[in-house]
């Protein structure tokens, strides 16, 4: 190997195809010096025994074909024209190659080049073009089997979402079910007690007292039911509330790159039933949401509770999104959904109200949870509802007290 003429050219290939899956790059400037060097006398020409050496490029480009793509095997295949052309020059021309032993040098270059030039380039560049060609079919032979995988994958995933989809529903189903009768027969039972309580104040005290049960007895199992309906998963384990102290770590999680949130607090924390933490921290959520929803990222909130009155206030003001010319976009009627209204539904079932509206450039909600001290009755009658119940139902259950009918 120290004398053979053929050691730097089979070293040079041999690293050009052994780099070509990780250094694509490097493997053609490995077949690119090896040319260089030999144009440049630096490196001994190829002769007729050991010429072959050159299939070493072409083999690399097998490899990158393979495992590149996009311009990376463009560029792989043009350079291995140009190598091709500068073989075919070195291996005819009888400053290098002589012809490799094969034909007469009678006329020099030129001649050599004329008679047997294209013949040998298209030679050469029949073996690049099989070896790209058999790297372009392997690679799509991966691919293939990966779109196979993954088709697989992705059926599986889809039928067994598609199980998880209708055992979802038929829970959905049952839960609405019995959630209608049940709460409703519940609703029309403590809104006709307290009709009758509050129509026959003349009635014997043991007839109010009872009536009076009837009603605190339906509103507890109304509550009841609602936690069993609604506060269940699937699994059979129970779903944590959050409570008026998990507002710290919503607002956390939303002004991390999404929001600007400004929180402030005046008063003295009063005591909230657990019903009207969920309602409060629902009605934050929802506020958040909206502002994230309508504002984008970056947009300024400013979050207030007032403790200082009969009840706890909420005070919420978001940025408006401006339009082209700089005005105001105001959600019109056709835009409405659930948020608003399932706020308003959640503050009237903790025992407040709910107002919500644009003012100026900014959107305001006011929401207002009398403190459970307050309710008009500390017997457990007027009990909040840690779930919102259907309209119907309210209507229902204010039926029997017009001053609940705002």
């Amino acid at each position: 190997m120290d004398t053979w003429e053929g050691t730097w050219p089979l070293v040079l290939m041999t690293l050009a195809i052994a780099v070509a899956v990780w250094l694509p790059v490097v493997s053609l400037a490995l077949t690119a010096l090896l040319l260089i060097g030999q144009l440049a006398h630096l490196i001994p020409p190829m002769y007729a025994n050991y010429w072959a050496i050159y299939i070493g490029s072409f083999i690399a480009l097998a490899f990158i074909a393979w495992t590149t793509q996009g311009r990376m095997r463009l560029a792989a295949a043009g350079a291995n024209v140009l190598f091709a052309s500068v073989m075919t020059f070195l291996m005819l021309s009888w400053r290098y190659g002589a012809g490799v032993g094969w034909f007469s040098q009678i006329g020099g270059d030129s001649g050599i080049l004329l008679r047997n030039g294209w013949q040998l380039f298209a030679l050469l560049l029949m073996i690049a073009a099989a070896c790209f060609t058999l790297g372009l079919l392997l690679s799509l032979y991966q691919e293939r089997g990966s779109l196979f995988r993954a088709r697989d994958l992705a059926e599986r995933t889809l039928q067994a979402t598609e199980v998880d989809l209708i055992v979802e529903q038929e829970r959905t189903r049952i839960a609405r079910d019995l959630h209608d009768v049940l709460a409703h027969s519940l609703a029309v039972i403590a809104a006709q007690a307290d009709g009758s309580r509050y129509l026959s104040k003349d009635q014997p005290k043991a007839v109010l007292g009872a009536l009076e049960n009837i009603a605190g007895s339906a509103r507890t199992a109304l509550v009841d039911a609602q936690r069993v309906i609604e506060g269940v998963r699937g699994d059979g384990m129970a779903v944590p509330q959050p409570q008026f102290s998990d507002v710290e770590g919503l607002v956390e999680g939303l002004q991390r790159g999404s929001l600007k949130i400004q929180t402030s607090e005046s008063g003295t924390r009063m005591e909230l039933s657990r019903g009207q933490q969920v309602a409060v921290f629902r009605i934050v959520q929802e506020c958040l949401t909206n502002a994230l929803k309508h504002g984008g990222r970056g947009t300024a909130v400013r979050l207030h509770f007032d403790w200082t009155g009969p009840g706890l206030t909420v005070h919420v003001a978001s940025e408006v999104a401006s339009g082209k010319h700089g005005q105001p976009v105001v959600a019109g009627p056709q835009r409405l959904g659930r948020g608003l209204p399932g706020m308003r539904e959640r503050a009237h079932l903790a025992g407040g109200w709910l107002t919500a509206g644009p003012d100026g450039e900014q959107f305001r909600v006011t929401a207002f949870i009398p403190y459970l001290a307050d309710v008009d009755d500390p017997a457990g009658e007027n009990t909040v509802l840690e779930h919102p119940v259907t309209h119907n139902d309210l209507e229902v259950a204010a039926a029997g007290n017009t001053d609940r009918n705002d």
